[in-house]
């Protein structure tokens, strides 16, 4: 399961919970496909990223590994063109786009869906475009069939001819919930002849029922026959995972059944983040995709309804959570493993040549909490793609911002606080330059701000508790975008947060906004929940600072 900006904010897990134990082991770690279910390669191929000996290649026959994320365009278009840039600076090679087709949501035009698709190409990112109006059918009584869905891909066909090489069609989002998930089967092989029957030849992507996390094993028992339904093969399925794939095994497992059956798939969504249903071993997702050369998109770069899940906080790439750097900069993350698509001209096998070092940044508009950073542009026989800032502390550093020119802006810093920053180039091949000289900058001393922190404890039960902290702005002037620091007495541990994202280390901890938090208005407040494990003892933090000043406690 994972968050969507829908009515019910978050998808439900209705008749799992009681069911999980019982059925994981036998659905999951079961037998693998049957020998004879092996897939021949068909004789007829589409042009462009098609698949090949069961793997998603390029119409060249490069192997395309996708490493990358998922945008939430049909509710922040707004935030697209800049997220997009942003998304391929830190190294991605593919992004999942979520559109609508009218059904829930208000649908994305063709010009929309256009102006998307060039965008991608803009960036060089291979673009998933998927329908988000199909997710939890059968349980969700909001959502569209996958019949809906392909009228739509169908409708679409004058903007999608000529993009076989830059765009993959994701049928429908999660197209099935938990209630008689069999269903799902005979729709998802209808809809895939529908496209085909209409001319449409780009490699179409098939999302699992169970809210996508396939707990019943119905796509794994039925994907041999939904591949056959496509006459050119060039089909490639789509396994979410959240909480219900928290072991290796479970994991490992599923990937293999498919890779060993030579049925081509990805992890087209998956979150780390734990929440009340489990804590997904999303390591082994990354680790396993890597050993296997599998496909991921990471859920998702901002705007969720629970920031937890939230790679970038206010859509801003300077602000990276715990999950996004995880994602990014972590180990078989997308900036060590994403190799761009050559159809871009780069990536190729043959470029090894890194770029040479930037220059020295230069810093300027220099404020309690941000810093404006400029430096000489980088050069490489191919091409510079992108830049990443890291702040350097001794041996130690730490992504601070992303760009794919030659200027960023680092937000997130502390007050009077001494930062040293330097750069690093990359070009489309993936290969990092040198590091540049750092730049040494001390940060203005923060305003004081009134403030007032309350905090309550909404409900308590043995291990664990439910808490509320409400931010008010004493002040006439509005607060925009903060940090609030505290401590907890008594071991507590924040499990899961809203209204905010939190970072805990021992006692101590820090909470950001959320994207509908981030501004405090002068005079008015804001409001925070949480759940907290505990143990015998339950003290209240004894004091608060927002932006480094002290709040009045209430």
């Amino acid at each position: 399961m994972r968050r969507t900006r829908s009515t019910t904010h978050e998808h439900r897990l209705s008749g799992l919970l009681p069911l999980l134990a019982a059925l994981l082991g036998l659905v999951l770690v079961g037998a693998a496909f049957p020998a004879a279910a092996r897939v021949q390669s068909p004789a007829v191929q589409a042009t462009g990223l098609h698949i090949s000996d069961g793997r998603l290649v390029e119409g060249n026959g490069n192997d395309f590994v996708m490493r990358g994320v998922n945008a939430a365009h049909t509710w922040y278009p707004g935030r697209t063109k800049q997220s997009l840039a942003d998304i391929k600076a830190l190294g991605a090679n593919a992004v999942r786009v979520v559109l609508a087709d009218g059904h829930r949501w208000a649908a994305n035009s063709a010009s929309d869906v256009a102006d998307v698709i060039a965008q991608c190409k803009a960036d060089r990112l291979i673009c998933v475009l998927e329908v988000h109006d199909t997710t939890g059918y059968g349980e969700d009584s909001a959502a569209g069939t996958l019949d809906e869905a392909a009228d739509y891909w169908i409708g679409l066909k004058d903007v999608l001819a000529g993009q076989e090489n830059y765009v993959v069609i994701n049928i429908g989002n999660e197209p099935w919930g938990n209630t008689n998930p069999d269903g799902w089967t005979a729709p998802m092989i209808a809809a895939v002849k529908k496209l085909r029957a209409a001319g449409l030849q780009h490699t179409l992507m098939v999302d699992a029922p169970n809210w996508g996390q396939d707990w019943q094993g119905v796509m794994r028992a039925n994907a041999q026959s939904v591949y056959a339904a496509d006459p050119t093969g060039n089909l490639i399925f789509s396994i979410h995972m959240y909480s219900v794939f928290d072991t290796a095994t479970e994991i490992t497992d599923y990937l293999n059944a498919f890779v060993n059956a030579k049925l081509p798939i990805l992890i087209g969504e998956f979150g780390g983040p734990a929440d009340q249903y489990g804590d997904p071993d999303e390591d082994t997702m990354m680790s396993a995709a890597q050993q296997l050369k599998l496909g991921y998109l990471a859920w998702s770069w901002s705007g969720n309804t629970d920031p937890i899940l939230d790679l970038a906080l206010n859509f801003d790439a300077t602000q990276l959570s715990s999950w996004g750097r995880r994602v990014f900069n972590g180990v078989n993350g997308i900036a060590q493993t994403a190799k761009e698509a050559t159809v871009f001209g780069g990536g190729s096998p043959g470029d090894t040549q890194a770029p040479t070092a930037p220059g020295t940044p230069s810093a300027s508009s220099v404020t309690a909490t941000s810093v404006s950073l400029t430096w000489t542009a980088a050069t490489d026989d191919v091409a510079v793609t992108g830049y990443e800032v890291v702040r350097v502390n001794g041996a130690t550093e730490t992504p601070a911002a992303a760009s794919t020119t030659n200027a960023a802006t680092v937000t997130g810093l502390t007050p009077d606080t001494a930062y040293a920053f330097a750069v690093y180039a990359r070009d489309a091949a993936g290969n990092r330059s040198t590091r540049s000289a750092t730049v040494n900058v001390t940060t203005a001393k923060a305003p004081s701000l009134s403030c007032s922190v309350g905090y309550k404890v909404v409900g308590e039960w043995p291990g664990g508790f439910q808490g509320e902290l409400t931010l008010g702005n004493r002040g006439t002037t509005a607060i925009s975008g903060w940090t609030l620091d505290f401590t907890f007495a008594d071991g507590q541990t924040v499990t899961n947060m809203w209204g905010g994202t939190s970072q805990q280390t021992g006692g101590a901890v820090t909470v950001t906004p959320a994207s509908y938090t981030t501004t405090i208005p002068g005079g008015g407040s804001v409001t925070v929940g949480f759940i907290a494990n505990k143990g015998t003892t339950n003290t209240a933090p004894a004091a608060f600072t927002l932006n480094g000043s002290a709040c009045a406690t209430s």
